[in-house]
């Protein structure tokens, strides 16, 4: 009789069509053991869309980022590159420049027509925090393959400012995609063009400083926004000359909505323009700038980096696409109605750590 009742317990979870499912369907696989916890589920930490996930106990800092080959296991090449591993149970700095790969609370055993992808969490991406997940013989960041069964990992890498980590931080998201290949089924593509006149004060963004105190990114408010950032205003000829290596938070001239039966994540508007790379956190759930959620007006912040040489931004250039996807079904939690969502509702915004 067990083996019966497993699959019938099994066959419900099963979404009725192809798409992104939304946060009951991952409640659902957390209940089926399709997405494993090591700890119980933090009440905020099931999203619209995604799952946040959690950092373990230990850090290992290594030599350079990797992926494993086919076969190949995570554990085995931190074996093999670690240099010194450090105890994230009451909290740790991980420096800047340094590459550390955390083992992660959360583990997954999908089944064969349920993919995955990760991405860093907002807050993150404007701390300038490069972070990406890796899974055992998976030759590709932040993509888990449909019917993977194993642990996953976060590298990090902290580009600008320090931080302190401790077991349970979490930096990164998943969400899980409903289709035999994983296939995105695009709903709406829509472009992104960059703000350079700013608010009624002529703010247009920030630049980050160097040689700053640390960041602790569970705690909130807690850094003086001009001990860490450098203000940048209007110019006459509303352009920003962007320095190489140097971070900068700016926004979108748009708005954006995200209906509640989609979900969206930006992408670069031509991968073959490679002088500069904007937002390393690219997902947006549901609700994110719906009216009826009090998100109306919300803008899309932006996480550039000029890459080796300096490159001219113009008030309006493009700079980016929003890919909307549909949801296998409506979800019953919308970004900022049902959850504490720092980021509903922004114009320019640093993030939730600076006040």
């Amino acid at each position: 009789m067990a083996k019966p009742q497993a699959k019938a317990a099994r066959a419900t979870i099963r979404p009725a069509r192809t798409g992104i499912l939304p946060s009951q369907a991952i409640q659902r696989l957390i209940d089926a053991g399709e997405v494993k916890l090591a700890e119980p589920l933090l009440p905020n930490q099931l999203q619209p869309a995604s799952l946040d996930l959690r950092l373990g106990t230990i850090a290992y800092r290594v030599r350079a980022s990797f992926l494993p080959g086919p076969n190949e296991k995570v554990s085995d090449k931190l074996n093999d590159l670690q240099l010194h591993t450090i105890s994230l149970s009451q909290g740790a700095v991980l420096e800047t420049g340094c590459v550390y790969v955390v083992p992660l609370l959360e583990s997954v055993a999908l089944a064969s027509d349920v993919s995955a992808a990760t991405n860093p969490k907002s807050s993150t991406g404007r701390l300038d925090v490069f972070t990406r997940v890796i899974a055992d013989g998976v030759s590709s960041f932040d993509q888990i393959p449909a019917g993977y069964s194993g642990p996953l990992f976060a590298e990090i890498c902290p580009q600008t400012f320090p931080v302190v980590l401790r077991k349970g931080s979490r930096l990164s998201q998943i969400r899980f995609r409903a289709g035999s290949n994983g296939e995105v089924k695009v709903a709406e593509n829509i472009a992104l063009s960059v703000d350079l006149i700013g608010d009624k004060d002529g703010l247009v963004g920030y630049r980050a400083k160097r040689n700053t105190g640390v960041v602790d990114v569970d705690v909130v408010g807690s850094c003086p926004v001009l001990d860490y950032w450098e203000p940048i205003h209007v110019r006459a000829n509303k352009r920003l000359i962007l320095d190489p290596d140097e971070f900068y938070i700016l926004a979108s001239k748009e708005a954006v909505h995200v209906p509640p039966t989609q979900a969206a994540e930006m992408v670069p508007f031509n991968p073959l323009v490679g002088e500069f790379r904007v937002h390393y956190a690219g997902f947006f759930d549901p609700g994110f700038g719906h009216k009826e959620a009090g998100g109306e007006g919300s803008k899309a912040v932006l996480e550039v980096r000029s890459h080796k040489v300096p490159f001219i931004l113009e008030d309006g250039q493009v700079i980016g696409r929003l890919i909307y996807e549909e949801l296998t079904e409506r979800p019953e939690l919308l970004y900022g109605r049902d959850l504490s969502s720092h980021y509903q509702a922004q114009g320019l915004k640093l993030s939730k750590h600076f006040k």
